[in-house]
């Protein structure tokens, strides 16, 4: 069957011909990914909604189609107050086309606020599926099986960081996020401090690009590979579930490695950390644990 033949099928069974929303995934990288009904709706809708209009044309231009709706944009600082633009105008026939710069719209890209109004008026909503980066991580990870939570972008500050991988100590299912290059080395030191060295983690960059890589392993070797190289691009993280089959260590042992450590001239973050990577620990929860049995002692 050819595309053109596919785009003749496609136009035959274009989604909501009286009018509604229309959440369509774009490629991650690669236009190649863009599907038929992608391709279809670019040129048909009668509203394109775009986080970045001069992407969103240049999208088009690459794929050879020509856009005949109106653009507009739609991204996290304006969707909020355009929401209801697009629901009076799918009430009033049209077919509004939602797209982000990459992947599936409302998914910690915009999108959500304006299905949540389309919900409400009642207006129809569907998707066109299409190029996601998470699952897309998830399979690559080597990390990641079952069950899996999505948090978005991890928190920018240390303390909620803390916090963000605090939750995953004992998390039985793998954790995906998104982080950008300039914040990804303080995000894995992070990662190890609170999860340990030796938890499995995967970054993954560049999806579907020329350059694209992925890195797994223990949380510590993940963290130096970063620290050695200059990380740029699209970047998402999976961090592996806890090994339940992982040995139990009596929390009393290890503060008496550590302080064993000390006793012999260690310093005590030093034997901290030392104990911390010999289990698999969070080195800042081995460390408060020695205060703690210091103060109670």
């Amino acid at each position: 069957m050819t595309v053109k033949s596919l785009l003749q099928r496609a136009e035959e069974q274009r989604p909501l011909p009286n009018g509604g929303i229309i959440l369509a995934a774009t490629p991650l990288g690669n236009p190649l990914d863009a599907s038929i009904r992608l391709l279809d709706a670019l040129q048909s809708a009668d509203i394109i909604a775009a986080e970045d209009t001069r992407r969103t044309r240049a999208l088009a231009e690459t794929l050879g189609i020509t856009i005949t709706g109106n653009v507009v944009s739609n991204f996290d600082h304006n969707e909020a107050d355009r929401a209801d633009y697009f629901v009076t105008e799918a009430q009033a026939g049209k077919r509004v086309l939602v797209v982000t710069d990459a992947g599936m719209p409302a998914v910690s890209d915009p999108g959500f606020p304006l299905v949540v109004a389309a919900r409400a008026a009642g207006v129809p909503v569907t998707c066109l599926p299409g190029p996601s980066a998470v699952p897309t991580a998830l399979a690559l990870s080597g990390v990641g099986m079952g069950h899996f939570a999505f948090l978005g972008f991890a928190p920018r500050k240390d303390g909620a960081r803390r916090e963000f991988f605090t939750d995953m100590l004992t998390a039985n299912v793998a954790t995906c996020f998104f982080e950008s290059p300039h914040r990804l080395q303080a995000t894995l030191d992070i990662a190890v401090e609170v999860l340990g060295d030796r938890r499995q983690i995967a970054v993954a960059r560049e999806l579907t690009k020329r350059y694209e890589e992925v890195r797994a392993g223990a949380a510590a070797e993940v963290a130096e590979w970063a620290r050695a190289r200059d990380v740029k691009g699209e970047i998402c993280v999976v961090v592996g579930a806890a090994d339940p089959a992982e040995e139990q260590v009596d929390p009393a042992d290890v503060v008496d490695e550590v302080e064993g450590l000390v006793h012999g001239g260690m310093r005590l973050k030093a034997a901290a950390g030392e104990v911390a990577g010999r289990h698999g620990l969070s080195k800042r929860e081995v460390y408060e644990s020695v205060l703690r049995a210091r103060e109670e002692a």
